[in-house]
């Protein structure tokens, strides 16, 4: 790799993280207007069908053990309930309550509120970087967590 090359890559880096870090925050904000901890909001919007713990585990990558404090939680303020597979009553699935969509909406609508304010670019150039972030992300091939 050329020195110019390394430094390219080094300066994308930097600007993919500054990116991630400014989604991120306004993500925790919008979480804190809600009056959920980021994680919290996270598993909300991970959870858009009944999933066992384990499979929230993964896409929050975290310790199984770290869930159930967790979901604790989402089920103390009413956002999730917890539901025996009914194919292995001792697996527990995780099921949105109506107020936990409501609330996942929110999340999501505030998000792409922030997304479109970011990325405001034209459209041919959008794509252009859509386009290549996806191949740089199906080059690295899956990645627990990963949605």
């Amino acid at each position: 790799m050329s020195a110019d090359v390394d430094r390219l890559v080094g300066d994308l880096a930097d600007s993919v993280f500054q990116v991630a870090g400014l989604l991120r925050a306004n993500f925790d904000a919008a979480a804190a207007e809600l009056g959920l901890p980021p994680v919290q909001a996270m598993a909300l919007m991970n959870l858009d069908a009944p999933a066992p713990m384990r499979r929230l585990a993964e896409w929050l990558r975290c310790d199984a053990s770290n869930v159930t404090g967790i979901v604790d939680g989402l089920e103390r303020r009413g956002l999730v309930e917890r539901r025996p597979d009914p194919a292995d009553r001792r697996v527990k699935h995780l099921v949105l309550t109506e107020e936990g969509e409501r609330k996942r909406a929110l999340l999501r609508d505030g998000r792409h509120a922030h997304a479109v304010a970011l990325f405001d670019l034209p459209e041919e150039e959008l794509a252009r970087l859509r386009d290549v972030l996806d191949q740089v992300v199906s080059k690295a091939g899956p990645h627990p967590g990963c949605r």
